[in-house]
C-alpha cells in the first residue's frame, strides 16, 4: 500500500536570500539529511541571534529531529547566525522565563513551539515590544506572531478517526460496543484540532463510551485513564481506542494488555515514533501519523531568516490565532502509516532505519512486511 497523503502536497519554503560563513551555539546532533543546501538557497552575510524554543523532550522527535534539522538549516542559510536553544520540559512558566532570557541575550528572532499557546501570548507580545520577531512552530502560539508552520492538524484528526472507523468496521457493526477516546493536552491548540477532526468522522458512527483530555500528553496519565475506562465499560466490550499520539498509545497499549482487551483491538497514534512503528508491526497498534519534519524545519528556518533580514513571509495560506491579524502560514500534509506502507514511508525517508525498527523481538514481523 502506498503512503496516503492527506490534504495536499508537502510545502517547502525555498526563497533566496543573499551570501556568507560560520557559527552557532548548542549541539546540533545528527541531522539525518536535514540540512538545507546553501548553494541552492543562498546565504546571508550578516549574522544575528535566533532563539529556538522547543516544548519538551519526552516525545522523541524534538531532540532527535526538530532541533538538529532547524539548527542545520539555519546554519546553511545564515552561517554567521547564532542559534540559542532551550527546551521547556513541558513547563509553561519555564518557557516564559526562557523567552525573557533570550530577549536579554539579544535574540532577534524566536522560533517558538509553545508548551501552552495561551499562556505564552504575553511573552510573544513582550518579544514584539522589544523588536524581536516570532515564528510559531508546530503549535500556533497566541499573541502577535509573524509566521507559522505546521501540519494540517484537522486532517490529522480526520485521518486518525477514519483509520479507526475502517478498522472497527472490518470487525463488524461499528456500534457493537463502545470505543474510548484519549485526546491530547487541553493547553495544546493542535490537540483541539486533532479532537475536532476525529469527532467529525466518528460521531454518529460509533458509540463513545469514555473520553478524556490528557494533561501534558502524559503516557502515564493515558494509561490510568484507559485502565479506568476498561474497568467501567468492560474490557471485553471495548471495540476500539482513539489515542491522539504515539506516546499515549504506548501507555494505552499496556492498559489494554493488562485489562484483557481483545488482542488486535484497533488503536490509533501519531508521530511515527519508533515504539509505535514496532507496535504496528506486532499488531498492538493499528496506525500512526507520519509528519515529515524536514520540510517543517526548513519552513521555520527560512521564515526566521526572512523576518530577521526584513523580508516578508510568503505563506501559502493564513491562520487566525485570535490576535486580530491573519498570520501567514506554511501548512504541510500528514501521512497515514500502517503495516502495509512502513517501508515506503518512514524507512524510505530515513526517518527510521530498518535496523532500528527490526530488533530481535520485531524481526519476524519485519521480515513478513518486507523490511530489512
Amino acid at each position: 500500500m502506498r503512503a496516503q497523503v492527506i490534504g495536499g502536497v508537502l510545502v517547502i519554503l525555498g526563497l533566496a536570500v543573499a551570501c556568507g560563513t560560520a557559527g552557532q551555539s548548542g549541539q546540533a546532533g545528527n541531522t539525518q539529511g536535514g540540512t538545507a543546501s546553501a548553494s541552492a538557497i543562498g546565504t546571508v552575510e550578516q549574522g544575528f541571534k535566533i532563539g529556538l524554543l522547543l516544548p519538551e523532550s519526552k516525545t522523541a522527535r524534538y531532540e532527535k529531529f526538530d532541533r538538529p534539522y532547524i539548527t542545520n538549516d539555519i546554519k546553511a542559510l545564515c552561517p554567521k547566525c547564532e542559534v540559542v536553544y532551550n527546551n521547556a520540559n513541558q513547563d509553561p512558566n519555564q518557557q516564559q522565563q526562557q523567552v525573557d532570557s533570550m530577549l536579554t541575550n539579544g535574540v532577534k528572532v524566536l522560533i517558538l513551539d509553545a508548551v501552552d499557546a495561551k499562556a505564552v501570548a504575553s511573552s510573544v507580545a513582550k518579544a514584539k515590544s522589544q523588536g524581536a520577531m516570532v515564528i510559531a512552530y508546530d503549535r500556533l502560539a497566541g499573541g502577535p506572531v509573524d509566521g507559522y508552520t505546521s501540519f494540517d492538524n484537522l486532517q490529522v484528526g480526520k485521518a486518525q478517526g477514519q483509520a479507526l472507523l475502517d478498522a472497527i468496521k472490518a470487525g463488524g457493526d461499528p456500534k457493537r460496543g463502545p470505543i474510548v477516546m484519549v485526546n491530547g493536552s487541553p493547553t495544546d491548540p493542535n490537540a483541539a484540532d486533532f479532537k475536532k477532526g476525529a469527532h467529525s468522522v466518528l460521531d454518529g458512527q460509533v458509540t463513545i463510551g469514555k473520553e478524556y483530555d490528557t494533561p501534558d500528553w502524559s503516557p502515564d496519565q493515558a494509561n490510568t485513564e484507559a485502565a479506568g475506562a476498561f474497568t467501567a465499560l468492560g474490557a471485553s466490550n471495548v471495540i476500539g481506542v482513539y489515542a491522539a499520539n504515539d506516546g499515549m498509545a504506548g501507555g494505552i497499549a499496556r492498559a489494554m494488555q493488562n485489562a484483557g482487551v481483545k488482542p488486535g483491538t484497533p488503536l490509533t497514534g501519531q508521530d511515527a515514533e519508533l515504539a509505535a512503528i514496532q507496535r504496528i508491526l506486532l499488531g498492538t497498534q493499528t496506525m500512526t501519523i507520519y509528519k515529515p519534519i524536514q520540510p517543517e524545519a526548513k519552513n521555520a528556518a527560512q521564515m526566521a531568516i526572512d523576518v530577521g533580514t526584513g523580508k516578508s513571509i510568503k505563506g501559502t495560506t493564513t491562520v487566525d490565532n485570535g490576535s486580530g491579524k491573519p498570520v501567514p502560514a506554511q501548512i504541510i500534509a500528514p501521512i497515514v502509516v500502517t503495516k502495509d506502507n512502513i517501508k515506503d514511508t518512514v524507512v524510505k525517508d530515513g526517518f527510521w532505519k530498518a535496523a532500528e525498527i527490526c530488533t530481535p523481538a520485531v524481526k519476524a514481523a519485519c521480515d513478513a512486511a518486507g523490511i530489512s
